[in-house]
């Protein structure tokens, strides 16, 4: 069984000894060329495949490589339709992540110089040029370095590839927008760097770019000083450069553990990497939602081919943390009118906006830019079209809505100052070993605190956002909010991921408005509680606890059914 690509973004290695399962995405090198633009830029959320793509141009295009284009190229689309511009390249190669940010700007300013001079000390190397590490060690300043590389090459053909061109300036920005500013605005070092580049585009020494990252927000405040990139992020014919298609992710799965494991249920596998996985979709003619790659391979990595067992967690910790450290960014702007954003999205399952194509970070941070960022990050996607530029939007997936969860729990706790007796890890822990009562009163606790702060705007909504908001931590089920079981629909379902699981959970959620009869409202949801419990998809649940919870402003009642 071929190794799968999870972690390794080089394409040499990958395709060299062709001992990984590789999803060809060279067919996009033909239509980038097809577009006449020399100068893109391409923007996908974290942990989609965009730096495995990058290094397959690097390889394609330079001129260093073609001693080994069949070797590297020989079962792929553009290996069978090779284009003119084939290993016509010199390739300066630059890669900003992983620059410190805590310090300052001025230990900024030196991990980026120092970014800047290893990417130059490679080229001069892998180009014959006789300039040390040390002669470059001497020029003092970040516009001189650049200005000096230009100098020495300047009867060079280059093609400039650039990865995870925001991802330092993001972290800055959720930290400090005025350090951000000052380093990407006018008279600016990130700027300035910028501003050389698009002079060496005039002077024909950098014929072709292509730009890698995550949010437009620091193009856009580069955009006076680099306006010669065209965003292709959102057009059609890409919206599959990254990330897969089902074609792809089916092909990987026939590839790998459907050939260990012939007997598993297939349609079942399909079900599970669908909706944990799936759902992303950047232009709304786009015929195809894609699927997160990243994750999908690390699926195909941590099953176990050997028992035939899905993989202890879905959810990569990396990834994970990527999220959320990229959340700190739901901050920018008017923090409150975000917050109520994602209420939205959480309580209703849609928002409402427009995807921006510019910002202004000294004009006011609308709902329209925060859309804008969370869409750019993966963290909605567009469901449809509603008229013109006006689209709604959604959750992608399991993984993001969970994480979601996970956030929302934490910012209620911060913004209202409650106290856990345990973590939320720990009540669900204690959850899964059969004792309720630490989740119970938790919950109970928090519930009448919210509810009487405030009570007349709160609703059955708030009361299931909230418990999901707990719930969310047992990364040991899968959570479903009100699943459709024979169009009948129970509001929580926990279930086990596997069959060691001791306790699985079902929970109906009432609320009790002053109004209403508590013993109406109980009989009925333990008459609704006794008819999902019925329901053939119900009944195949193994070792179910049912529970009623009837939530008020005086607190939450457990009944057990």
């Amino acid at each position: 069984m071929k190794k799968i690509i999870y972690g390794e973004s080089n394409f040499r290695k990958v395709k060299i000894n062709n001992d990984y399962l590789y999803i060809d995405k060279t067919e996009y090198i033909e239509k980038l060329e097809k577009t006449n633009e020399s100068f893109l830029i391409f923007l996908r959320p974290r942990r989609f495949g965009k730096s495995l793509f990058l290094s397959t141009l690097q390889y394609y295009y330079d001129e260093n490589s073609a001693d080994e284009f069949e070797a590297m190229f020989h079962n792929t689309y553009i290996g069978a339709n090779p284009t003119p511009l084939k290993n016509s390249f010199r390739i300066l190669f630059f890669e900003f992540s992983g620059i410190n940010i805590d310090g300052g700007v001025e230990i900024i300013y030196e991990g980026f110089k120092d970014n800047i001079k290893s990417a130059i000390y490679r080229y001069f190397r892998e180009y014959g040029y006789n300039i040390t590490r040390e002669s470059l060690n001497s020029i003092p300043t970040l516009t001189g370095l650049i200005k000096y590389f230009f100098d020495v090459i300047e009867d060079d053909k280059i093609y400039v590839l650039i990865d995870e061109y925001d991802q330092f300036a993001n972290a800055i920005l959720a930290h400090n927008m005025q350090d951000f500013l000052q380093i990407v605005g006018k008279g600016g070092f990130v700027r300035s760097f910028y501003e050389v580049l698009k002079r060496a585009t005039l002077s024909n020494v950098i014929q072709k770019m292509f730009i890698t990252g995550v949010t437009p927000i620091t193009l856009d405040s580069l955009s006076s000083g680099f306006n010669i990139v065209s965003n292709i992020s959102n057009e059609e014919p890409f919206n599959a450069l990254a990330g897969f298609r089902q074609e792809e992710v089916n092909y990987s799965l026939e590839q790998t553990l459907f050939k260990k494991c012939p007997n598993i249920e297939k349609e079942e596998i399909l079900h599970k990497i669908k909706e944990w996985y799936n759902g992303y979709l950047f232009n709304v003619k786009a015929e195809e939602r894609i699927y997160n790659a990243t994750l999908v391979n690390y699926f195909l990595s941590k099953y176990d081919s050997e028992r035939c067992e899905m993989p202890i967690k879905m959810l990569d910790s990396n990834v994970a943390s990527d999220y959320k450290t990229i959340m700190k960014l739901f901050n920018i702007g008017d923090s409150e009118r975000n917050y109520e954003v994602l209420e939205e999205l959480i309580e209703d399952g849609t928002v409402t906006g427009i995807i921006k194509d510019r910002y202004d970070l000294n004009q006011e941070f609308t709902k329209d830019d925060f859309i804008t960022l969370i869409y750019s990050m993966g963290f909605i996607t567009i469901k449809e079209q509603i008229t013109g530029e006006l689209n709604t939007f959604e959750i992608p997936n399991y993984v993001i809505k969970i994480l979601y969860f996970n956030y929302f729990a934490v910012e209620l706790q911060r913004r209202n100052n409650f106290k856990l007796h345990d973590s939320f890890s720990q009540i669900v822990t204690k959850l899964l070993l059969g004792d309720i009562e630490p989740f119970k009163e938790q919950l109970n606790e928090v519930i009448k605190t919210l509810s009487n702060r405030d009570h007349q705007g709160f609703t059955e909504k708030h009361f299931q956002v909230i418990t999901l908001s707990f719930l969310s931590f047992a990364s040991f089920y899968f959570i479903e909010s009100q699943p459709e079981k024979d169009r009948k629909y129970p509001d929580i379902l926990l279930i086990g991921r596997d069959e060691k699981v001791p306790n699985n959970y079902l929970f109906e959620l009432k609320w009790k408005k002053e109004k209403d009869s508590y013993e109406t409202i109980k009989q009925k949801g333990i008459e609704q509680v006794e008819e999902y419990k019925e329901l053939d998809k119900v009944k195949s649940i193994p070792k179910l606890r049912s529970f009623l919870l009837i939530g008020s402003k005086d607190g939450v009642e457990f009944v057990e059914v």
